[in-house]
């Protein structure tokens, strides 16, 4: 596995970020997203040996595009100079959480896991009210030792409790929430070494799994809209 290859291309999508670059230089691309999905593959079996539910899946089928959609953005670059992924038992959908790696030149790669995604307003109710049911077990995964020394729970939260739900809840931190995930940050050196980085990858997603665990119980009936 070459990693370089991965970020070299990336660097250099970053600082020619138009549409003749990226077609001029269409095989480069080729070469990295092979290399990123052969990374991913790698990823794969390593998790798969405590999380046997994500082995089925194709390695290309995890990945996101990197065209941008620039109707709505001041920021009219039409590509995200960046390769991404998520790794779950359903593949790349949000729901249910797994595994996320995005690979960014310039310190800003990082690995993921939980709800990212906050405009699922189902989604956000399941995981409020098991949150309500099953706090302890909530804090015990949140402030085991192993678990604090990688992540600190992150999201979209509103300023308050909202209704519906009690103010003084031991856990009403975590019911402002709309969204509860991880971010790991990695620096571009600890890519040089592929198989290095991998099983410090694999590791931490490992001690990241039980955090998975409980978001997917409060989401067991969720139901991804219908486009």
């Amino acid at each position: 596995m070459n990693t370089q290859i991965i970020l070299d291309y990336l660097s250099e999508l970053s600082k020619n970020n138009n549409r003749e670059w990226y077609h001029a230089n269409k095989d480069a691309y080729k070469k990295a997203a092979a290399a990123f999905e052969e990374l991913l593959g790698a990823f794969i079996q390593e998790i798969g040996k405590f999380d046997s539910s994500i082995l089925h899946n194709d390695p290309k089928s995890l990945t996101f595009k990197i065209v941008r959609d620039t109707r709505f953005s001041h920021d009219k670059s039409p590509y995200l100079p960046a390769f991404r992924a998520h790794i779950s038992s359903k593949g790349k959908l949000p729901v249910p959480v797994g595994y996320y790696l995005m690979i960014k030149p310039g310190n800003q790669s990082f690995l993921g896991g939980g709800l990212f995604a906050d405009m699922f307003k189902d989604a956000t109710a399941m995981v409020r009210d098991y949150i309500v049911q099953n706090g302890e077990e909530w804090e015990n995964i949140i402030h085991d030792p192993a678990f604090e020394t990688y992540f600190t729970v992150q999201g979209t939260a509103l300023k308050n409790v909202p209704a519906g739900y009690d103010k003084e809840h031991p856990q009403a931190r975590y019911l402002k929430f709309k969204s509860w995930y991880l971010e790991y940050p990695l620096k571009d050196e600890e890519l040089n070494d592929a198989e290095t980085f991998t099983e410090k990858a694999a590791e931490i997603f490992r001690i990241m799994k039980p955090f998975n665990d409980y978001l997917n119980r409060a989401l067991v009936n969720f139901q991804m809209p219908s486009r």
